[in-house]
């Protein structure tokens, strides 16, 4: 009698727990920090205290001599060859310094005390420098300049211009001229930055990294160090968060190198927390300063930006956010005239670097709580006037996106719909007294959901084989990091093949073993890597069934894969199971094959040209967020007591992962617009502790309706988009609109801390003047 194999329940947007989950909350996870290798020594580093300054002595002639210190380095000892967008940031530094958090020495010992022990022995003489920390004065022509080779303190320039402003302007009824500033605020990973670095006999380098791009990490690594890319192995054991914090080489990682290179022993540097705040990068500062038009009917008109960023001493990618700000400002809604001018300028505070939302967290707070200012302005409710102005599908933005499936209308209507917006609006706008205030606010944005071609090819390779037990090892480029792509690309692999998610291996950490892959970042992953792990499994699917349609001679087409069979389509009836087949194949004498495919996916997505325009990404997403607060008005304190999430995911893969997704975001969107503020006075990091520094924790989570639009996006796999990003970039200018619906006044400056607000109600001052 013949086997009938039920119907396979479909994986695709089930609710499936990460597989590292488990062991993470059972403390079994090993991180770097967990890791001793034979004769690992502990690496340390000196950090300048000044802002500015020539370095006149550096003596570690008394560090050198403490007994257990196997290395004493400095920048005389190492190549000043640079790292970061500019090649500005030599990993030791010699002769200036140009922030506090510089790295002027490091250390290898046998013990961390003693490592500390051998710092203190070092000693620094300085003649300090003239400093600049305002972007706007180190533009001035008297300002000092912090690179020889980048004259005005200009590190990078991004400038686009679209249709005419003055022809916009003319023909607009209202004109807002506004300024903004945004501040600074930092990753806080629950793992600190750590590295461990080993050299062989052979003077090749493995390095245990945290990184989120190791194939370009080895390519940004090699000429720091002097050696071959290919003569370096990057093994990524799990990290404690990323969110773009590991997306470059920063210098702790090539003096890492360093000392295991000068011992000849593995050499493990990890960051203290206080570090973590100092030497971590930050998320871009930018001052804003927008003039915007509109028509009586709500028409937008024309856009006229110009954003000054706080690059700090040394470029990292954050001074590259700009080109995905001017993206926001030109192709969110529709706006026929843009102009956006942006200038990424040296100053003496700590450097920015790569965040998650990328630039557009700036610039959604900016457009979103304008689009409110513009719709009151012209005597429009702050639906009525987003749905006059939003894109429909097919529209191209003014640098050539292409919003094939454009859900943003939808997305506001439904938003709107499910939280009774425009009633709860009003009714909150005639309430002027009693201490707690209510209200309700809502913002939109869209970002890049199918990668972003930065580089000659954002794909990502997949390696897939199958044994003689129906075991599926799959080998992708595609980093995890926290983000769940392991549990994505099983469910699909198991969707495709029709096998257990248990018998899939994903293989993701080893660059030895891996394909190449563009990095985690930019929403990418689960777009590229999950088509590319998806088209590999098609590919294995269909020798599969080639196989067995020799070997039970019915044709391929009439087959499919289901519950570890072959299986019948039209009736489901096994005609062989997986694993005999497989391993008829494998002994097949002179026709023996086996499973084992490749595939590189390469999305359909075009670079920016010199002008900025082109296709940049596969796919759009678009999103809206309604927050509901409450405002204290005694204390100035706000609470989120509601977050409504209306978001184009293109199709659920992975339910409890995509609702991870949004909470961390809404948690860390929370943190930029009420609580995180890194303060940074004249260069000194003045909060480097989580008892200063004030991150959204879990009594400040509001609750969280979903509501997902599923269009199916064509070159998704199954449908789906990249998801990340917008949950971070989202809420924090939703919380402000809702501020100003609940008190009638505005802040254009987060974070909006209860200080503010009691100065405003209070004192008399505007909020957007704090």
């Amino acid at each position: 009698m013949m086997d009938q194999i039920a119907e396979q329940i479909s994986l695709i947007g089930q609710r499936i727990p990460k597989p590292d989950g488990a062991a993470k909350v059972l403390g079994r996870t090993q991180y770097i920090n967990d890791m001793v290798l034979h004769r690992m020594l502990i690496g340390k580093i000196l950090r300048t205290d000044r802002v500015h300054a020539r370095i006149l002595r550096l003596d570690i002639s008394k560090a050198a001599a403490l007994p257990g210190v196997h290395a004493v380095i400095t920048g005389d000892d190492t190549p000043m060859i640079g790292i970061g967008v500019n090649k500005d940031n030599p990993p030791l530094k010699s002769g200036t310094v140009r922030c506090i958090r510089d790295e002027i020495a490091a250390v290898a010992a046998e013990t961390e005390a003693i490592a500390d022990q051998a710092l203190a022995l070092i000693e620094v003489e300085y003649e300090d420098l003239p400093a600049v920390f305002d972007p706007a004065e180190a533009l001035e022509d008297s300002a000092p300049q912090l690179h020889e080779d980048k004259p005005g303190n200009v590190g990078l320039s991004y400038n686009i211009s679209y249709g005419d402003i003055a022809a916009g302007e003319a023909e607009s009824d209202v004109v807002l001229d506004e300024t903004y500033d945004l501040h600074y605020v930092t990753h806080c990973c629950m793992g600190p930055g750590c590295v461990l670095a080993e050299f062989d006999a052979m003077g090749k380098l493995t390095i245990y990294s945290q990184t989120q791009y190791p194939y370009n990490f080895k390519m940004d690594l090699a000429p720091t160090l002097g050696i071959h890319p290919g003569d370096i192995r990057v093994i990524q054991p799990p990290v404690g968060g990323a969110f773009g914090s590991k997306l470059d080489v920063y210098p702790f990682e090539p003096i890492c190198a360093f000392l295991a290179q000068k011992t000849r022993r593995p050499v493990k540097l990890v960051f203290s927390r206080e570090e973590e705040f100092i030497a971590s990068p930050t998320r871009q500062p930018v001052r804003a300063h927008i003039r915007a038009g509109a028509k009586k009917d709500g028409t937008l008109t024309f856009r006229d930006v110009n954003c000054l960023l706080n690059n700090g001493g040394y470029t990292s990618w954050g001074a590259t956010v700009p080109y995905v700000m001017m993206r926001t400002f030109s192709g969110h809604f529709r706006v026929p005239n843009v102009e956006f001018k942006s200038t990424a300028v040296y100053t003496n505070n700590p450097f920015a670097g790569s965040f998650r939302g990328y630039g557009n967290v700036q610039a959604t707070y900016v457009t979103a709580t304008l689009m409110d200012k513009m719709a009151e302005a012209v005597g429009m409710n702050p639906i009525a006037f987003r749905l006059k102005n939003a894109q429909e599908p097919g529209e191209v933005t003014p640098q050539g996106s292409l919003l094939k499936d454009c859900a943003l209308a939808d997305c506001i209507t439904i938003a709107a719909e499910k939280t009774d917006f425009l009633k709860i609006y009003a009714a909150n706008a005639k309430v002027e007294t009693g201490r707690y205030r209510r209200g309700i606010g809502i913002a939109t944005s869209l970002h890049n959901a199918g990668g972003a071609k930065i580089h000659k090819s954002d794909g990502c390779g997949t390696i897939l084989t199958m044994d003689d037990y129906a075991r599926v090892t799959l080998i992708t480029g595609a980093s995890e990091i926290g983000q769940g792509i392991d549990a994505v690309i099983t469910q699909i692999v198991a969707e495709e093949l029709g096998v257990p998610m248990a018998s899939i291996t994903i293989v993701n950490d080893d660059s030895a073993i891996g394909p190449w892959d563009v990095g985690v970042h930019a929403s990418r992953t689960t777009f590229i890597a999950g088509n590319g792990a998806r088209r590999a499994a098609i590919k294995a699917k269909a020798q599969i069934l080639a196989a067995a349609s020799k070997e039970a001679n019915v044709p391929a087409e009439e087959m499919e894969l289901r519950g570890g069979h072959v299986v019948q389509s039209d009736n489901g009836v096994s005609i062989i199971r997986l694993d005999r087949l497989l391993r008829a194949m494998h002994f097949a004498g002179e026709d023996a094959e086996l499973v084992m495919v490749t595939d590189y996916y390469e999305p359909p997505s075009e670079p920016e040209g010199d002008n900025h325009y082109g296709d940049m990404s596969a796919a759009y997403a678009h999103a809206a967020y309604v927050a509901e607060v409450e405002v204290d008005t005694m204390t100035g304190h706000v609470r989120v007591e509601k977050m409504t999430v209306v978001q184009d995911v293109g199709r659920v893969v992975n339910g409890l992962g995509i609702e991870g997704q949004i909470e961390g975001g809404i948690a860390m969107s929370i943190g930029y617009g009420l609580t995180e503020d890194l303060r940074i006075e004249n260069g000194i990091v003045k909060n480097p502790s989580f008892r200063d520094y004030k991150v959204a924790t879990a009594p400040e989570m509001p609750e969280i309706a979903y509501h997902f639009i599923e269009n199916d996006t064509p070159e998704g796999p199954f449908g789906a988009k990249g998801i990340a990003e917008l949950p971070a970039i989202v809420p924090a200018p939703a919380i402000a609109n809702a501020v100003y619906n609940a008190i009638g006044v505005r802040f254009d400056n987060p974070p909006i801390t209860p200080e503010k607000v009691a100065r405003a109600l209070h004192g008399g001052q505007d909020g957007g003047d704090q």
